[in-house]
């Protein structure tokens, strides 16, 4: 998306951040953002997932807006 001009994040749980880091940089985007939120989220109420969805919308809108 960056390509066209539109900024873009990641989101991805914490232990798959390097991975993420790494392929980023393979792939010549190092400094790639990354937003990282806990793991695991399979174990998570529909409550809790919805709130921790919740979270990284908020968490990504910002960034957006102050990347944009």
């Amino acid at each position: 998306m960056e390509e066209q001009g539109v900024p873009a994040i990641a989101v991805v749980t914490t232990p798959f951040r390097n991975t993420g880091e790494a392929m980023a940089a393979s792939w010549g985007k190092p400094g790639y953002p990354f937003l990282d939120t806990p793991h695991p989220i399979a174990n998570l109420t529909d409550a809790d997932l919805d709130r921790r969805a919740d979270e990284l919308a908020d968490a990504c809108a910002h960034w957006l807006q102050s990347h944009g």
